[in-house]
């Protein structure tokens, strides 16, 4: 079974590299994955926190 990339944000990013690293841990697009969580901004939620909870604990690489 091939292991999974680490969940690291990336040194080139746009911002704190979260949807980067979300991108590359599961297989996805960048781009797309900022697509998604841009749109997920239009519902109510705790998207904002989570993405700054995740800014604090995802390593850098």
């Amino acid at each position: 079974m091939a292991s999974s990339p680490a969940l690291v944000r990336p040194r080139q990013r746009l911002l704190a590299g979260v949807c980067a690293g979300l991108a590359r841990r599961f297989g996805m697009s960048p781009t797309l994955v900022r697509l998604l969580f841009l749109l997920s901004m239009l519902l109510p939620g705790p998207q904002i926190l989570a993405y700054l909870v995740l800014w604090v604990i995802m390593p850098s690489e």
